[in-house]
């Protein structure tokens, strides 16, 4: 018969799936080994060889702490109590003081208890630092130790010191043994943790030189054409328009000739800089090639558009760049459509281009907008177009 448990049942025993999960398992392990080590106390009461009360308390201490465990991490206040939400090394102490309480009152057969201080140090082997690991073997065995001790002085009859020392002899090499273990385990997990971050650093690094331009830091040309087939499909799916805009700096040529390459190179970031200012936080500024750059915007219909680039263009024409060279300024030419869609994305560039290269040839420093037969429709045009041509 193949017996399931109902899915509602298992998530409210274990939690979601996930990282809770694997952690409320795992406590629900050791209190299945609790369990299972009750049954074993109580069957020692029936041989006669453990008093019921010791038995009894014993059972209620490690049943009730394990569950109590369960509790604290089932319902996510380990996450606020540790920094980590398995408990691990509360839990390891925790079945240390029940492995020596049980090896105090099991009696003869108690050398057979010790067995299980190497289960709770495996249990704590892959997630203890090694310093957690080192000072959970000199807790176990110093606590072993005082037991020992303590129950040679208050029942030489039944412990004989003799066989204490054999076992604590055992039970110090067997300790040593695992938790070098368990330190160099901790070690090579420390060590592939940190490799693990770096790997992620560095594929975080290829990323952002993938997609990012080296120079201003906008999105590259390649990163800008995923972006606007992502935009223009989703602007076909729910009719909402979008415009795309190009932007070309005036006489950049003239900067880089006058003033050096580092200087056209700081007008650029400066300008980046400024954009990312002044333009909503949804729109997408990219630099396309060169001096030219292409601003994604998304949800925008023309007026809002004209409005988005006018405000960036008055900024840039407006900020001195007396830090680069003294008397210097810097405007640019815009040209935007607006995008129906995916069909319409190649043709609305062209139409930005365009209208782009028209601002040039009108005396720079203007933004335009065309419409698909070539001409500025009524109410695009900026003020700029009408005044006198800027230097």
């Amino acid at each position: 018969m193949n017996l399931r448990l109902p899915p509602s049942l298992v998530d409210f025993v274990l939690g979601p799936s996930g990282h809770l999960r694997v952690r409320v398992s795992q406590t629900l392990l050791s209190l299945v080994v609790f369990t299972a080590f009750a049954g074993v106390l109580h069957g020692e009461v029936m041989a006669g060889m453990i008093p019921l009360a010791r038995a009894s308390a014993l059972t209620a201490f490690n049943l009730g702490g394990a569950f109590l465990f369960y509790l604290l991490i089932r319902s996510g206040l380990s996450l606020r109590m540790s920094s980590d939400p398995a408990l691990t090394l509360p839990q390891c102490l925790f079945a240390m003081v029940a492995i020596t309480w049980s090896y105090a009152i099991t009696g003869p057969a108690r050398g057979a208890v010790m067995m299980i201080l190497l289960l709770v140090i495996f249990f704590g082997m892959f997630a203890l630092s090694p310093r957690q690991a080192r000072g959970l073997g000199a807790f176990s065995l110093g606590l072993l130790a005082a037991v020992m001790a303590w129950r040679v002085r208050t029942e030489p009859q039944i412990h004989d010191v003799r066989v204490e020392v054999v076992h604590f002899v055992y039970a110090t090499i067997v300790i040593i043994a695992v938790s070098v273990l368990s330190i160099r385990l901790g070690k090579l997990r420390n060590r592939l943790s940190r490799q693990k971050k770096e790997l992620q650093e560095a594929v975080e690094r290829i990323q952002m030189l993938a997609t990012r331009d080296a120079l201003t830091g906008l999105l590259n040309r390649r990163a800008m054409l995923e972006a606007l087939a992502h935009e223009a499909q989703r602007a076909q799916r729910s009719g909402e328009p979008m415009c795309l805009a190009l932007i070309d700096l005036d006489h950049f040529k003239r900067i880089n000739d006058t003033h050096g390459h580092s200087a056209g190179d700081r007008v650029l970031c400066r300008f980046a800089e400024i954009a990312r200012e002044e333009l909503r936080t949804t729109d997408v500024l990219s630099r396309w090639g060169g001096e030219e750059f292409m601003l994604l915007l998304p949800a925008t219909g023309a007026p809002a558009a004209l409005v988005c680039v006018e405000r960036v263009r008055t900024r840039l024409a407006a900020t001195p760049f007396d830090d680069i060279a003294a008397g210097m300024t810097a405007t640019f030419s815009a040209g935007f459509a607006q995008c129906l869609g995916s069909t319409d994305l190649e043709q609305a560039i062209e139409r930005a281009d365009q209208a782009m290269y028209k601002a040039k040839a009108e005396g720079r420093n203007r933004t335009l907008c065309l419409d698909d037969s070539g001409t500025t429709p009524s109410g695009t045009e900026t003020a700029a177009a009408r005044d006198p041509v800027l230097p």
